[in-house]
């Protein structure tokens, strides 16, 4: 039986449901009737089953479409011919959409690819596990790296290097991490950082590992080159006069040909020979105190950390330096954002670098029309605290900006040029550094950052 569309056809098979219920109903007392009366009766109940399957056709599109969509299969389409404007409609919307999925899923597929092409020829090597040790994936740099070509849980690094292993299995978002790891005969001194992310209901770990042994060789020599100048420098300015004035002392005092004490020695002889002697011990004492304070430099003590209110860090240092500032009319603020700020330092040796960077700031700030200073604590995080120190004296220059830290360099005519290198250290030591931006004659800040 055929009808144009699903109204049609609908309507057909009740009428055709009703035809045979009312013949039934006509035969079924009569007894000669009673085989026509059961082939009847099956008649009409297949013809219901039927009419339900047929209206239930769309339920069962709608299941096959759901199903595709829940299993990425997108190799589905739908039409029905003869049924009517509204199941075109019904099915051409199913095939866009399929459309759509397949369109998207390709997009995904190529965006995949495309990361997956970035990733594997990145120079870094980078890998990723989850928080039960399985890993997930490693790229083709960390392969070269550690020979491993398999590496199917964290563990399995022990064999590269314990400290390597323990420490991805302890590592958190955002840590950053130095480790040097003997592997093969080759010595790699590793950078290491890591991030977190959240991707089908699981926790993942990407940790990048960069070798930086050429690069810290490389710094290792420029800083040893130029300390090796600071100090060459500094002792040949020392010693160059010493020699000299030994060698005068000894023109005044011996006579060269019979290598004897000379037997007429005047006294403006006498008091050359003295001031001599005096320029001699006072360049002596001089390069004493070099090496004294350079010294104290290599000798800085272990921290001894605690966690204390910055205020009170603060309140100490302002009321060590309120005479010298004071006396300046230099106009110094100290703030805490937030109020109660804490940190987890040696109080002691950051309240020295803080000192350092203050008086620092007091030189700096002498010939400025309104001389101020503000030291400032904020909180990027719970636990990031930076504190700074800023000026709006003459600044530095910014060919200097970068020899600043070397030890015992100084733009200043008195200064040992150690304390910004002290600095340094100590925050090394906090496992934090010490920036500095600076524009002469307006403002510089120095920030310390733990």
């Amino acid at each position: 039986m055929s009808f144009r569309n699903f109204r049609l056809n609908l309507v057909g098979r009740l009428l055709l449901i009703i035809i045979s219920l009312v013949a039934l109903i006509s035969i079924i007392q009569k007894p000669e009737f009673i085989i026509s009366s059961i082939i009847l009766s099956l008649a009409i109940i297949l013809q219901i089953a039927a009419l339900v399957r047929y209206v239930e056709r769309t339920n069962r599109k709608l299941s096959v479409f759901f199903d595709s969509i829940r299993h990425s299969d997108f190799s589905s389409s739908f039409s029905d011919k003869g049924l009517g404007k509204s199941f075109d409609e019904l099915n051409r919307a199913f095939n866009e959409v399929i459309a759509e999925f397949q369109k998207t899923r390709a997009a995904k597929e190529e965006h995949f690819n495309y990361l997956q092409t970035v990733v594997q020829h990145v120079s870094n090597a980078i890998i990723v596990y989850k928080k039960d040790g399985s890993v997930n994936m490693v790229n083709n740099a960390f392969k070269r790296m550690f020979r491993a070509s398999n590496l199917r849980y964290i563990d399995e690094l022990e064999k590269v290097d314990a400290n390597l292993s323990e420490l991805l299995q302890n590592i958190r978002a955002g840590d950053s991490e130095l480790l040097k790891v003997f592997h093969d005969n080759e010595l790699l001194q590793l950078s290491i950082r890591a991030t977190e992310f959240r991707m089908q209901g699981d926790d993942f770990v990407l940790v990048s590992l960069q070798n930086i042994h050429t690069e810290l060789e490389a710094k290792e020599m420029d800083s040893w080159q130029k300390l090796i100048r600071v100090l060459t420098h500094e002792i040949m300015n020392s010693i160059t006069p010493i020699v000299s004035l030994s060698s005068t002392v000894k023109g005044l005092l011996i006579d060269e040909e019979s290598v004897m004490l000379r037997k007429e020695i005047d006294e403006e002889d006498i008091e050359s020979a003295q001031s001599a002697l005096n320029t001699i011990e006072k360049r002596s004492q001089g390069l004493l105190n070099f090496v004294q304070v350079y010294r104290n430099l290599t000798r800085i003590p272990k921290p001894s950390f605690r966690h204390f209110e910055i205020c009170e860090l603060f309140n100490t240092i302002e009321n060590l330096l309120m005479p010298k500032i004071a006396e300046r009319n230099i106009s110094c603020s100290y703030r805490i954002i937030p109020p109660g700020l804490k940190l987890t330092a040696d109080p002691d040796l950051i309240e020295q670098v803080i000192i350092n960077l203050v008086i620092n700031s007091i030189h700096a700030v002498q010939e400025a029309e309104n001389p101020k200073i503000e030291v400032l604590a904020t909180a990027e995080s719970p636990s990031k605290v930076n504190i700074s120190v800023t000026d709006n004296g003459h600044g530095i220059k910014p060919d200097n900006l970068e020899q600043i830290f070397v030890p015992f360099f100084t733009s200043k005519k008195e200064g040992s040029g150690i304390g910004l290198s002290l600095a340094r250290e100590i925050m090394r030591l906090h496992k934090g550094n010490i920036t500095v931006k600076s524009r002469p004659g307006a403002e510089t800040r120095f920030t310390l950052h733990f």
